[in-house]
């Protein structure tokens, strides 16, 4: 009866049940964490954006340039490959009326760095390993000639 109730090697079982999980605690917060990040960079580039076409006799190279520089500066290693979307025919309401605005639209292929790798071993999904796209808009209304 002695061989049974023995508890050599419960701390060893325990570990080894509760260090994977805090593990994938500690890494999903740090990955997470980085998907934050990346996203205020993509929404402060596409405000970037919009403060230029919003200005008069501006191209939308010059814009698209601008979003560029900005996720390269923000140290976003695939800037790009970013889709940046310029539309400065659109139209917001300020106090009821009607007026020309400005949106910029930048799209951005996310990959995360150890949460995607193990989620294709868990699930072999097509999907589920394939990069998230991020998304940020900005509307700003334009400058009178």
């Amino acid at each position: 009866m002695r061989k049974w109730r023995s508890e050599k090697g419960a701390a060893l079982l325990e570990a080894a049940m509760t260090i994977p999980l805090l593990l994938l605690v500690a890494i999903g917060t740090l990955e997470f964490g980085r998907a934050y990040q990346t996203w205020q960079v993509l929404t402060n580039a596409a405000r970037e954006g919009a403060r230029i076409a919003v200005l008069p006799n501006q191209t939308q190279s010059a814009v698209i340039q601008r979003v560029r520089n900005y996720m390269q500066a923000g140290q976003l290693p695939r800037y790009n490959t970013a889709s940046v979307t310029v539309n400065t025919a659109a139209s917001i309401t300020v106090n009821g009326a009607p007026v020309q605005a400005s949106q910029v639209t930048v799209d951005y292929p996310f990959n995360f760095i150890v949460l995607q790798p193990v989620a294709r071993l868990v699930t072999p999904s097509t999907s589920l390993g394939s990069a998230i796209t991020m998304r940020a808009e900005a509307v700003m209304r334009n400058e009178p000639n």
